[in-house]
Formats: structure tokens, sequence, C-alpha cells
């Protein structure tokens, strides 16, 4: 046995999370792409049994008020929201990332002062974000403004309205400056909204203690929801009386069965809602979130940025220099739970890697990914993943 492979058994001994790999249904295979779809926990098929055979097949239509459906988007909402750093009644689950993405930019707009017209997007961001910030301002009037997270306070002026961000970049892991940024944002009097995808679940987000406006979030990576498992919108307290969503759905309504024709809104986070809640999602995310019972992120976080840090060392001391380079920033401030490294013929090399047993993604046309997700990947994982990349890259080599 190697010296790294003796250091990761005696990290994984002393790794008070290791426990939690128990709670997922896991094989064999090192995987590393929970920054794309979380793992499955253990219990979720038995409560999904349990709503598929007794709510809705004796139950029915009852289930919505005896089995709680009616307010299970709140209900999950708080349970997001410490993992998040909010307070409850905040956060409202339902729909795609993408819809409220919609929701939350189209809103920024109408609570930002009046005759400011741009709306600042991470030039690097998601490519939904920018397609649906890209509707939305020519649905409001607005321009955007494609701008590189670190330009930001730079680019803030009196026309900003809104800012879109991500907390952490898809492609290299590069964790953004949320409470600077946001600091900045709101010093020129715009609103800022963040994309939370690839940091809730993996990193501190501290919605409320950084003044965050808005944000959303997607419940299938870091939250192991479930493949298409509901995103969520926060909206601050302090927001929640203005908040003007672009989509009043009739679950929003102060009086849902009333089937009145005109709106009123209903008070707090709820107004985020639109249509009927995906019961069968929701309540296997509600499930999901079980794992997390007791779990603290801040645990979570050194976890993870001790996973990277000793990732990277294997990788440093297998593979031969020059074969791939990493564009995850060193600095743990700057990173988050994920590495990216630039690899020649990336696409064949993570082939060849999920065939020997470990399953990262790729980002055309040259970036390998590797997710790194504390509750249930281990040290042991990263030291395999690494010398397991450099038999490929030697392989391909020779």
């Amino acid at each position: 046995m190697s010296d790294l492979q003796e250091r990761a058994k005696a990290l994984d001994t002393a790794d008070e999370l290791a426990p939690l790999r128990a709670l997922f249904t896991l094989d064999d295979t090192v995987y590393l792409d929970g920054n794309s779809l979380g793992a499955l926990p253990r219990h979720v098929p038995a409560r999904l049994q349990e709503v598929l055979t007794r709510e809705w097949g004796e139950l029915r239509i009852r289930s919505w008020d005896e089995s709680g459906w009616w307010t299970a988007p709140e209900r999950v909402g708080d349970r997001i929201a410490p993992i998040v750093g909010a307070a409850a009644g905040q956060i409202v689950v339902g729909d795609s990332t993408s819809v409220n993405v919609f929701k939350a930019v189209v809103a920024a707009t109408r609570l930002a002062p009046e005759g400011r017209d741009e709306i600042l997007v991470d030039a690097d961001t998601f490519p939904t974000d920018g397609y649906i910030a890209e509707s939305a301002a020519r649905m409001t009037g607005h321009r955007i403004v494609p701008v590189a997270p670190a330009d930001v306070p730079d680019a803030l002026g009196p026309r900003t309205a809104v800012a879109l961000l991500n907390h952490v970049d898809y492609r290299s892991g590069r964790l953004h400056d949320l409470p600077g940024l946001t600091a900045a944002v709101h010093a020129a009097g715009g609103i800022a909204v963040w994309d939370l995808c690839h940091s809730a679940g993996a990193l501190p987000v501290g919605l409320d203690r950084h003044g965050v406006d808005l944000a959303v979030g997607c419940t299938y990576k870091y939250l192991n929801g479930g493949p298409g498992s509901p995103a969520y919108l926060y909206v601050a307290e302090r927001h929640q009386a203005d908040f003007d969503s672009p989509l009043p759905g009739w679950t929003s309504h102060a009086d849902p069965f009333a089937m009145t024709p005109g709106y009123a809104p209903a008070d707090g986070a709820v107004r985020g809602r639109v249509g009927t809640p995906d019961i069968l999602s929701m309540l296997a995310l509600e499930a999901s979130l079980d794992v997390w019972d007791g779990v603290g992120v801040e645990a979570v976080r050194a976890k993870s940025l001790a996973l990277t840090d000793f990732f990277l060392e294997c990788v440093a001391a297998y593979v031969p220099e020059g074969r791939v380079t990493s564009v995850t920033p060193a600095a743990h401030t700057e990173r988050g739970s994920q590495v990216a490294l630039r690899c020649e013929d990336a696409e064949p090399v993570m082939s060849a890697l999920i065939a020997r047993g470990v399953v990262g993604d790729l980002r055309r046309p040259d970036v390998l990914r590797f997710g790194f997700t504390p509750l249930y990947v281990g040290f042991a994982d990263a030291e395999r993943a690494a010398r397991a990349l450099s038999d490929v890259l030697a392989r391909q080599a020779a």
C-alpha cells in the first residue's frame, strides 16, 4: 500500500462524516458526479412506496390535506433553509431552476429603483441563466450587461437594476465572493440575485447574514433530491410584501380556492408558487433531506476542502507533469466542491475512467470535472480516482 493510500485510510478513519455514507445507495464505483446528480438515500424508495400506495392509492384527493401535500412547498423550503443560511418562511420549493430564475430576475427588476435599465449577468454563467435573463430583459425593457464576477464592482452604476450571479462556476468550480459582491450591488442601489446550484449543500451560503435579496437553486446535486427534483426560490423577508411574480399562478393566490378572476397575492414566500406542486418529486426530496439531520454545513465545508486538497495532491503525485492542469482555484476562499482539470482528449479519458469505475463528467472541449459530495465521498475515493486517472493517461500515451 502506498503512502497516499495509507493516508487516505487514516483520514477516512478520522472523518466524523464517514458514517453518513451508509445512508446512501452506493456500490464499488467511485462516484464523483454528485455535482450533477446526487446519490440516492437508501430510505427514499420506501417513503415513495408509502406515498404511492397509501397517500395516493388509498387517500387519493384527501392527501392534499391529510398528508400535507398542499403545504409541502413551504415545508420542504423550511428544511432547505438552514442549509443555505436562511430563516424559516423565506424559501418555497417548486418548478425548475430555470423557471425560478425567470421569476427572480423579473421580480428583481420590479423591486429595483425606477429608471434603472441594466441587468448585470455573470459572463460565464450556466447557459440557461443567460437565456432566461435575455428573455426577461426583452420583456421588461432592460438590457443585458455580461461581466465577469470579479469585474462586477467596476461595472455597477446608476443604471444597474439587477445583478444575476452564480455562487460557484459550473465549469471551473471557482467560488465567487457572495458577501462582497452582494454588498457592492447594494451600494450601487441594485438587487442581488444568486444562483446556488453548485454551492447549496457543499458549503456555507449565509443568505440572511449577507443580505441576499433573491436566490434560486436546484435540489438534485448536493441535496440529493433525485433527477428533476424541484428547485427552490428564496425571497428575503424584507422583500416579500413587494415581491411581484411574473407568473402569478393560482397556488400563490391569497385564497386559491375562491377561483376569483382577479389575482390577489398570498403573504410571504408563498408568492413564489405558481401551479400544482409535483408531489412525487417533492416528497422524494423531502425524504432525501433527512440525511442532513444533525449535520452542520461547516463540517461539510471542512471535509470538502480536505477532500479536494487531497485529490489535487494525489493527482500531482501520480500524473506526469503537464498532462493535466487544474482550472479550479487553489485558494480555499475561491474553491467550491469540485475539481476541474484541463486535459487533452478529455472525452475519451473520461469514458475510460467511467469504464474503470470512476465516474466524473466533462465539459467540452477539454475539462474533466470531479465533484466531491462530502456526505458520501471519502478520501480513499479521491486517491483511487487520481490513481485511475494516471493509469488511463499512461495507457493513452502508450
